[in-house]
């Protein structure tokens, strides 16, 4: 099989920040050049990780790295009862409106509960069974996204929905609410089951997995469990393979493992395995962002 060929500008990071606190890395958009959606997708992402709920300089720092893309502001919505986030920002200039919302955070036990609580619970808002910790993460945020929605309407033209982690499983649920143009996810954990994968049947479903990231294989394909949209691959190498079949992301991540054994698993301040390495925000960016 093929895969599409794509020079990573940005070098693959090991380091335990890169996967604990991506939002130290300063924006990667360079001012005046043009981005594929998926690429702003990703690095909107990872630019959910900045605390700007706590306003003043954080907040200021996210709409710098907008403003480079042509974002003129940011809308953050925060739960504090289950430490849920995300922000909603529009380009004038074209319409195009971004609803972005936050992954895991390690340090925060919150957001920990919230993965581990794998019960299925009914979907009310469409269909279907969802996994109960991301279905209270984003009813929390319900209405203020929705406020949003409603105030911006008038100026956009195309809306896409994206997240890294818990907030790519957000995303999706909210993409069975509002119906965006796209969902594009980066690390996707399932969601929920088949009967709720096919409320998004309207939705344009982009699912990046990059290479080893064991999220992307959580919560284990049981009790009705299954992805929403097909795997777009990421070899080891940063490649996009978005065909890429069993036997091949097979071999490549067997490959990937033992390189990362003999490369960086041993070296102070990196992530001990890969599968948890790929897992960083900014492994995604790389292979998106030129």
């Amino acid at each position: 099989m093929r895969t599409e060929v794509h020079m990573c500008s940005i070098p693959y990071d090991p380091s335990r920040d890169a996967l604990n606190s991506p939002q130290l890395r300063p924006a990667v958009f360079t001012a005046g050049s043009n981005y594929e959606i998926d690429g702003l997708c990703a690095e909107f992402a990872r630019l959910a990780y900045i605390r700007y709920e706590q306003g003043g300089a954080e907040l200021q720092r996210l709409e710098q790295a907008l403003a480079l893309v042509g974002f003129e502001s940011a809308v953050p919505f925060n739960n504090a009862d289950d430490d849920t986030h995300g922000f909603g920002a529009v380009r004038r200039s074209d319409g195009l409106a971004v609803l972005a919302f936050r992954g895991t955070e390690p340090q925060s036990l919150t957001d920990i509960a919230t993965d581990l609580e794998i019960s299925m619970t009914k979907w009310t808002e469409s269909a279907g069974q969802v996994h109960a910790g991301f279905a209270g993460a984003a009813r929390g945020l319900r209405e203020a996204v929705g406020n949003w929605l409603n105030e911006t309407a008038p100026t956009r033209r195309q809306l896409i929905l994206t997240g890294h982690s818990l907030g790519a499983a957000i995303a999706t649920l909210f993409a069975s609410l509002c119906t965006p143009n796209a969902l594009v996810t980066f690390g996707s954990p399932r969601v929920g089951d088949a009967t709720f994968v096919a409320t998004l049947g309207p939705v344009g479903i982009r699912r990046y997995v990059d290479c080893c990231d064991l999220v992307t294989d959580l919560p284990p394909p049981i009790g009705g469990y299954v992805h929403a949209g097909a795997s777009n691959y990421i070899t080891r190498e940063g490649k996009l393979a978005p065909h890429a079949d069993d036997a091949f992301v097979q071999a490549d991540r067997a490959a990937a493992r033992e390189g990362y054994l003999l490369q960086y698993a041993w070296r102070i301040g990196d992530v001990m395995v890969r599968d948890l390495a790929d897992h960083a925000p900014i492994n995604y960016v790389r292979s998106l962002v030129p």
